[in-house]
């Protein structure tokens, strides 16, 4: 069956996953430790899609504490005890990804900025792993995570395909950033159409999203 894009590009957090409120949740927690009293909207204007190593400076300015490999691998470990505790599949995203796997066989792949556990661990726990299996990609594999292009580019390659023939499904503007810099066409999720923290549709669009869409089942009609 011939298809309009090549390849499809799933960002994970908060596109396949509804993870963010439970990792932003550890996270302030863990912050709160080190002496930052931010609230939980503070903590997803900060870091909503991005690396926390990215923020360090942030972090030492607020706290005066460096944060180190062993803060960080002491942190991952709270927020994965609490995803496999908690972590559910964005609405529709298993039915639609299972149902494009069908028409797109090797030619789904999954692009996230956070470290290869959390994402394989993820895809795993909602019964997506078999759909993008081999073809999981890791911003923290390559030289700078999202907002750079790295692992877009990284992923292209792996799949032998150009950018412009590709789409990528994203939900916040350094994901969007990143697949755009790749030369990606990019569509951004935004949840029942609700803006929160950085993830408005102005700033979707500024980074560089051709769509802004509230509901993931939308997307099997534009990719079939």
């Amino acid at each position: 069956m011939t298809t309009p894009f090549a390849a499809l590009l799933f960002d994970c957090d908060g596109v396949l996953v509804d993870s963010e409120p439970i990792t932003h949740r550890v996270l302030q927690h863990s912050l709160h430790d080190l002496g930052w009293q931010l609230t939980l909207a503070d903590c997803e204007y900060h870091f909503m899609g991005r690396a926390i190593q990215d923020q360090s400076a942030k972090i030492a300015q607020e706290t005066g504490v460096v944060i180190d490999h062993a803060w960080l691998q002491a942190f991952r470990a709270r927020r994965d005890e609490a995803l496999l505790r908690e972590l559910q599949a964005i609405e529709h995203a298993v039915e639609v990804v299972k149902g494009l796997h069908a028409h797109y066989p090797e030619r789904l792949a999954c692009v996230s900025g956070a470290d290869r556990g959390k994402v394989e661990m993820q895809l795993h726990r909602v019964g997506l792993w078999s759909c993008f299996e081999g073809r999981i990609f890791s911003g923290h594999e390559v030289a700078q995570t999202k907002p750079a292009p790295d692992v877009y580019l990284a992923a292209l390659l792996a799949l032998g395909e150009e950018p412009e023939d590709c789409v990528a499904i994203e939900d916040t503007p350094s994901g969007v950033q990143a697949a755009h810099r790749a030369g990606l066409p990019v569509w951004a999720y935004l949840a029942g159409g609700l803006e929160h923290g950085v993830c408005t549709v102005a700033n979707l669009r500024a980074a560089g999203a051709q769509k802004v869409f509230g509901s993931m089942a939308e997307i099997t009609g534009w990719c079939l």
